[in-house]
């Protein structure tokens, strides 16, 4: 209950109306960080049998227009989404297992990086991919294999 009703004020305040999808959609891109968009239709689902996936979808980019859930995706990912807002934080992308973690702003205040060349925008926010691999996957592979060698997800 504490958790609807913290994502009820977090819709009021980004002028929102506060409906069961998207109550819904909040719980479930917050139990399932990095989430795709299956699985977070899958979550609501479970908890709202007749919601059309066309209406996970509309919520999905009003939350993210309103900024209240970011949507990231991976070069040859799917969108994923995530609950982690506004701090400027990047992320981690296994090569082999596709796995996503978070990863703290590198140094300094957002946008943690400076352009050499902004070409006159006002850069508010810098988007980084690590890629690599996770420790389970580094350390399932065998001599002679490199990162060059695994296909990106």
């Amino acid at each position: 209950m504490a958790e609807s009703s913290t994502h009820a004020e977090r819709l009021r305040t980004a002028d929102l109306r506060v409906t069961k999808p998207r109550l819904a959609v909040l719980t479930a891109v917050d139990g399932n960080p990095h989430a795709d968009t299956e699985t977070v239709f899958d979550a609501v689902r479970s908890e709202l049998p007749s919601v059309s996936r066309q209406a996970v979808y509309d919520v999905l980019h009003a939350l993210t227009v309103a900024r209240l859930i970011r949507r990231i995706q991976p070069s040859g990912s799917v969108a994923r989404y995530e609950s982690r807002v506004g701090d400027n934080h990047h992320h981690a992308v296994c090569r082999s297992c596709a796995t996503i973690v978070d990863v703290d702003c590198a140094v300094g205040e957002a946008p943690c990086l400076d352009a050499v060349d902004d070409n006159g925008f006002a850069i508010d926010e810098a988007e980084v991919i690590y890629w690599g691999l996770c420790p389970q996957c580094a350390g399932t592979s065998t001599i002679g294999d490199s990162p060059q060698d695994v296909v990106s997800p």
